[in-house]
């Protein structure tokens, strides 16, 4: 077995683990202070919006020897507003300005035909208004509100309110975050990265779904035991999974990330940009809060019940107890790790931080005399 996967196995059995929870207010201060750097960005720089939802022209020029510095410079004095051009093969062209209407057009490709050395018969030029840009940015509003409402509803019948509210708190945090990159790093926006903005969303609820799902199953009959707290088994459900939820992040961000540093950097596809970084940013924060925020919220959320407030002090107050006669609390929770563990949620022992506590000698009781003990 490799060692990732004997990592993940032992993460599992709650034979090693890292308190996640139990760190949960420094991931909540990382997450705000992201959060706030964000909303920073989208408040000072705003978003450069693509000419698909302000409205513009694209003019798409045939061969031409002039660089591409050469064609923004000789765009922007024609336009007088600014200009994005990209090298498409066969040393075509692709020129975007915004703000462009019909008349302004027509002039505009005369200019670029005559700095450029090419016909201007053969500068394709296709007009967008800012109509249809608002129409499209009405349906995405529209989209995921619809999406939002509707991943709330499933996860209260699927799971409860509590997980479900977590969630939804995740997903804004996810998609504050990769709005707020877009915004510091100046990429433009088009309708492909409304694509990447919505398709990261199911990303990041899968991992978050998961880390839930085993929630819920270790959490059954948890008041009826003594050893545990809702924290701790929130716990064990983030390192039992936690292997898992590395190698579908790792597995999907490989591709996107040659999309965005190969495709986009080194070959120069700027097209690749605008999905390609929603996708990378979105994944790696949906990776993120779903370990680090969505289940330590349901904690936070679920101790404040009566019962597990309750249960968090009789687990405390016995741990004292023992601690004050001098017990070992490691050693209790693991004797006789043959024996079933009814009074474990879920039947499974807990997450713990460092190496698991050794288990009473396995020979203990052999030899004895089978019949009823008296």
């Amino acid at each position: 077995m490799s060692k990732l996967g004997n990592l993940g196995a032992r993460l599992y059995r709650g034979e090693v683990g890292y308190d996640f929870v139990g760190k949960r207010k420094i991931w909540y201060a990382v997450s705000i202070l992201i959060t706030i750097t964000a909303i920073l960005g989208l408040a000072v720089r705003g978003l450069n919006m693509g000419i698909e939802f302000e409205g513009g022209a694209v003019f798409n020029t045939p061969k031409t020897s002039v660089s591409v510095a050469q064609a923004e410079e000789s765009a922007e004095k024609a336009s007088g507003h600014d200009a994005i051009v990209q090298k498409l093969g066969d040393d075509a062209m692709r020129i975007q300005i915004a703000g462009v209407d019909i008349d302004k057009s027509d002039r505009i490709k005369a200019a670029l035909a005559k700095d450029l050395d090419v016909k201007a018969a053969d500068i394709n030029a296709d007009l967008v208004g800012p109509s249809w840009g608002e129409q499209i940015a009405n349906k995405a509003w529209q989209g995921l509100a619809i999406f939002m409402v509707l991943v709330v509803i499933y996860l209260a019948i699927a799971f409860e309110w509590r997980m479900a509210l977590a969630a939804l708190i995740a997903l804004i945090h996810d998609i504050t975050i990769t709005v707020g990159v877009y915004a510091l790093v100046g990429f433009e926006v088009t309708p492909g990265t409304v694509i990447g903005l919505l398709t990261i969303l199911g990303y990041s609820l899968y991992d978050t779904v998961v880390v839930f799902d085993s929630l819920k199953e270790q959490s059954k009959d948890l008041t009826k035991q003594t050893r545990f707290t809702y924290s701790e088994v929130a716990n064990r459900s983030i390192n039992g999974t936690l292997v898992r939820s590395i190698n579908t992040t790792v597995v999907a961000l490989l591709p996107v990330a040659g999309l965005l540093f190969i495709g986009g950097g080194v070959l120069g596809a700027g097209m690749l940009n605008d999905i390609s970084l929603s996708l990378f940013v979105g994944l790696a924060a949906g990776a993120y809060s779903s370990i680090f925020i969505a289940t330590p919220l349901v904690a936070d959320f679920k101790e404040r019940e009566p019962q597990l407030k309750a249960l968090k002090k009789r687990v405390l107050a016995k741990r004292a107890a023992a601690v004050a006669k001098g017990e070992s609390t490691e050693a209790q929770e693991y004797e006789d790790d043959d024996a079933p563990r009814d009074d474990v949620p879920g039947g499974a022992a807990p997450a713990v931080v460092g190496p698991r506590a050794q288990p009473a000698s396995r020979s203990r009781g052999k030899g004895r005399p089978s019949g009823k003990r008296r």
